[in-house]
């Protein structure tokens, strides 16, 4: 393993942590930390029941915080590490905040706006593109949604009386 994928699966055991306490909150289990250099500048994991916000993803609650904490909204040269890959809503979010690049765990087929469904991301649409490497810890990442909804169907099912 290179020094650059070292460093990228160090920044997504950071998300699959933040991800992991999510789903201990009953949240989809999905976490991002926002890093310059070695710098965190801000992290987060889904929390849309926990704010009752609809826009409170893993990656926008990365994303305030870090604004917050260097008072700009735009994050040039900042690395965004998240577990699953970010949907349109986020991605709108990365590219105006400017991020230089995206490191996504698991690839998402249904609603995935960094290559898989929509190339939100890299669309020449835009005035800023963002670098992306999907796929970084995928097994682990796509494991961790696997038993967090098994466990939920497991729970939900009707037991015969």
């Amino acid at each position: 393993m290179g020094v650059a994928a070292a460093l990228d699966a160090h920044w997504m055991g950071h998300a699959l942590a933040l991800a992991k306490q999510a789903g201990d909150r009953s949240e989809v289990p999905v976490g991002a930390v926002v890093v310059d250099g070695d710098r965190v500048l801000g992290r987060g994991g889904n929390a849309p029941i926990d704010h009752c916000d609809p826009t409170a993803h893993a990656e926008i609650v990365a994303l305030r915080q870090a604004c917050a904490a260097v008072g700009n909204y735009r994050l040039p040269g900042a690395t965004l590490y998240v577990t699953l890959e970010p949907c349109v809503m986020c991605a709108g979010a990365i590219v105006h905040a400017r991020l230089a690049r995206v490191v996504f765990g698991t690839f998402d087929p249904k609603t995935g706006a960094a290559g898989s469904v929509f190339d939100t991301l890299i669309s020449d649409q835009h005035n800023h593109r963002v670098d992306v490497t999907g796929g970084v810890m995928a097994d682990e990442c796509s494991q961790i949604l696997r038993d967090f909804f098994a466990a939920r169907r497991k729970s939900q099912r009707v037991k015969p009386g």
